[in-house]
């Protein structure tokens, strides 16, 4: 029985685009606008956004400082505009069954906690693995490993659930297996190292979990 690790944001919550919206408000505030390929490229794809903001427009304050400036105004539009992906709650009860589920996420535990109170989430999952609960955010594989330890498995027994180019590379760090389910920002991702990309939660089914992990490793 493998334990399964959920991503958070683009996975569970339809998040990639309140994200969005609050990094380009406060960015705002230097007189620079990212536009959505930039930001698809350079945050969700490569997870350094604020690291390749501060070097690319010069900015006077650092990339953790960035980040700080934007979880108060993302947690405020986290809060009028957040909604689930497609089939979150069927694919919930289903897997979790069969599976310990676990999420690790590069989200603070405000706004984690505010999504599993909203939609009463909490109770699918064996572990919820915060951004204060590891060292290195994705794609370093902290998140999977601190995941797989909460569940009491290998790593190399779970099977991620990921949205974006770093939390594919992250699970393949971990050495887990990872099923990729792009979106909208995430499309143009390089999902070379995911051991499966479906279009949609609906097709995650406890077979095909089963499937992945029977697979050789990658």
């Amino acid at each position: 029985m493998p334990g399964v690790i959920f991503d958070l944001d683009g996975v569970l919550i339809d998040s990639e685009e309140l994200q969005y919206k609050a990094y380009r408000a406060v960015l705002r505030e230097f007189d620079i606008d990212v536009g959505r390929e930039e930001y698809a490229r350079e945050w969700i794809a490569g997870g350094r956004g604020p690291e390749y903001a501060v070097a690319r427009y010069g900015l006077p304050i650092s990339p953790a400082e960035l980040r700080a400036r934007k979880n108060p105004v993302y947690h405020r539009i986290l809060q009028d505009e957040i909604r689930l992906m497609p089939s979150v709650l069927p694919t919930l009860e289903r897997l979790s069954a069969h599976f310990p589920l676990a999420v690790a996420t590069n989200s603070n535990t405000a706004d984690v906690g505010y999504v599993m109170q909203r939609f009463q989430l909490l109770r699918f999952f064996r572990a919820v693995i915060t951004r204060e609960a590891y060292s290195g955010a994705k794609p370093e594989p902290d998140a999977f490993l601190t995941a797989a330890r909460a569940l009491g498995f290998p790593p190399g027994e779970c099977v991620v659930i990921e949205d974006a180019q770093k939390g594919v590379i992250a699970a393949h760090r971990a050495g887990a297996r990872c099923i990729a389910v792009p979106h909208g920002f995430t499309a143009a991702n390089d999902f070379s190292l995911a051991d499966l990309v479906i279009g949609s939660l609906e097709e995650l089914t406890v077979a095909l979990v089963g499937d992945v992990l029977a697979r050789p490793a990658r």
